[in-house]
């Protein structure tokens, strides 16, 4: 009897999904509000809706979006001895390394920070050569799609490129993770900021802040000079600057900020990602 009254339950429920689309969708946007439709009917939670808006939406992003941006990257120059390198590589505590000759627009590879952990057998460094730890390093441009990207990840095995301007030079890098981060939400775990702050650092030299931090303690913290005599905090000032309450995953520019709503649902902004333009 158990058995029957799941394959009962069972049914209703995909019989309610397939009657959701039941109306074909013409458009991407019909899609997705009849998605949205199916969440307000408990048909898809929270977490799955903004997974799958995550999902259709990263079609729509280029790499420029997304990227690590040059001035924040963290290189290792082939010159340069494991004891020059290795406390940058410490405090970073990335996985992966784009390596340089003289600049960071001439890319020889990429040194996987696991490749270094034969040193710590080594009783002698002087015979130390890095090329000989790297490997191929990938090159995209800007503009490549999100999706395409992720695609192209998956069949090489890559995790991260050198992102290229349209001179060639590099504009900066970009990780699966990152992408990943468009479809199921911040992997680093935007919920981990601690209770009794608003803000915190990533290693990527941006911030997670929360949506509800006061105006007067985001001036503080990054020495901005955001009026507050019209709103009390960032959500109320990120939503004024949309003109609407944005979903996640838009981006907006203020003032030498670029900010990145990481996490909203139908009534107001949660968190936010921070970089500063002119880092």
């Amino acid at each position: 009897m158990s058995e029957d009254r799941s394959t009962s339950g069972q049914k209703s429920w995909l019989e309610k999904l397939t009657q959701a689309f039941v109306h074909e969708p013409k458009t991407r946007q019909d899609l997705l509000d009849i998605l949205r439709e199916a969440h307000q009917n408990k048909l898809l939670d929270n977490e799955a809706l903004a997974i799958v808006e995550g999902a259709i939406q990263v079609a729509d992003l280029q790499v420029r979006d997304i990227m690590v941006p040059r001035s924040q990257v963290i290189s290792i120059r082939a010159d340069q001895s494991p004891r020059d390198f290795l406390p940058a590589v410490i405090s970073a505590a990335h996985s992966r390394y784009p390596v340089v000759g003289e600049s960071l627009d001439e890319i020889i590879g990429v040194l996987l920070a696991k490749d270094l952990l034969p040193l710590i057998l080594r009783e002698e460094q002087h015979d130390f050569d890095i090329k000989e730890l790297l490997r191929p390093a990938t090159f995209v441009p800007e503009s490549k799609r999100l999706n395409v990207l992720l695609r192209e990840f998956r069949a090489n095995h890559n995790h991260m490129a050198i992102v290229i301007d349209e001179y060639g030079g590099v504009a900066g890098l970009v990780t699966i993770e990152d992408v990943l981060e468009q479809i199921v939400g911040d992997i680093e775990d935007e919920h981990d900021v601690e209770e009794d702050s608003y803000i915190r650092p990533l290693p990527s030299g941006d911030f997670l802040v929360k949506a509800l931090t006061p105006i007067d303690s985001f001036n503080e913290f990054f020495g901005s000079e955001f009026p507050d005599d019209e709103f009390d905090t960032v959500a109320g000032l990120v939503m004024s600057t949309f003109g609407h309450l944005p979903k996640r995953n838009e981006i907006t520019e203020i003032d030498g900020f670029r900010i990145r709503v990481l996490n909203a649902d139908s009534r107001r902004v949660h968190m936010l990602r921070v970089s500063r333009l002119n880092a």
